[in-house]
């Protein structure tokens, strides 16, 4: 099977690859066109994910379809971003019928639940990767940024933290996977799924946010960084899953602070917002809060300050 033959019955012909909406016109042409409503801008995202260094080769090919691109959707979320659609450029070792029919299963599946259309992309031989740029729009100046915190905004996240790294050992092979709390760590590692709904309603309401995905620590680094403040975080109020807890034991912790492939969107919020978005309804959890100063602090009950150790995962030193 050759690549444009390949292209044709495997993506094209999914559901997800239908033009419609922003996407005027999708694959089959040297370019894809889209349309941007008056007063939004264009957001553009792209990652790479590697086997063996982003996920284990092999692994079921319908929840890595799911997995890719619900990473790099979670990059708009992260922005406040409404998705349009987005490219795929497979490499893989060669035309394996069955997994390409999965991957592009789990794939479309993603790409339903978001709102996303396959627009084009690519296919060549070689070790197993896939590069992924998706496309979205948010209204003229309302895009969420790390650059926007502010001392005495609370520091606040989309939901429970670490479940993902919980589940590594099981996707590693180290710990067996059978039980109840296994399962529940396993969906959240292979089906993250993106606060696209939550990222639009923090639009003129948080002043800095992003995505979870190198770790807690890490991420809010970038936020730290971008808007010149010390983001104090509160141990004792980090939300933590039961499953994580039974599963991961004294290292939950761990896992929640520097554990990564979160995808929950951590952000910085006034107080005066914080009632109405949870009388809203969204599972918004305070953390601590910015002050003034730089960088990120662990501190305990008493407000003194937790050494910790890994701040995260890094593409060059991990």
């Amino acid at each position: 099977m050759g690549e444009f033959e390949l292209i044709r019955h495997y993506f094209a012909a999914a559901a997800c690859a239908r033009a419609g909406g922003e996407v005027v016109l999708g694959i089959g042409d040297d370019c894809a066109l889209l349309s941007v409503p008056v007063g939004e801008q264009l957001t553009i995202s792209t990652d790479t994910l590697v086997a063996g260094v982003h996920f284990p080769d092999p692994c079921d090919p319908y929840l890595l379809g799911q997995r890719a691109l619900a990473v790099s959707t979670s990059d708009l979320a992260g922005m406040g971003a409404t998705p349009i659609g987005f490219t795929l450029a497979l490499t893989i070792p060669c035309v394996d019928a069955d997994w390409l029919a999965e991957f592009a299963r789990g794939l479309d599946a993603l790409a339903a639940g978001c709102g996303m259309r396959l627009i084009g992309g690519d296919t060549t031989r070689g070790p197993l990767s896939m590069t992924l740029t998706v496309f979205g729009h948010v209204p003229t100046g309302a895009a969420l940024l790390r650059s926007g915190a502010q001392p005495g905004d609370l520091l606040c996240v989309g939901g429970a933290l670490g479940d993902a790294a919980g589940a590594l050992p099981i996707v590693l092979g180290e710990r067996p996977g059978d039980s109840p709390e296994a399962a529940a760590l396993l969906r959240r590692y292979w089906t993250p799924q993106p606060q696209l709904s939550l990222g639009q309603a923090l639009r003129g309401r948080a002043t800095a946010a992003l995505d979870i995905s190198d770790g807690l620590l890490a991420d809010c680094g970038h936020i730290a960084r971008a808007s010149g403040v010390l983001l104090q975080i509160e141990q004792a109020r980090l939300p933590l899953s039961d499953a994580l807890r039974a599963f991961a034991g004294e290292d939950a912790l761990q896992c929640a602070l520097a554990g990564g492939d979160d995808y929950m969107l951590a952000f910085t919020l006034p107080a005066e917002h914080l009632s109405e978005l949870l009388e809203e309804g969204w599972p918004i959890h305070v953390i601590g809060r910015a002050v003034a100063g730089e960088g990120v602090e662990l501190v305990d009950a008493s407000g003194n300050a937790v050494t910790t150790g890994d701040l995260g995962y890094n593409h060059f030193r991990n």
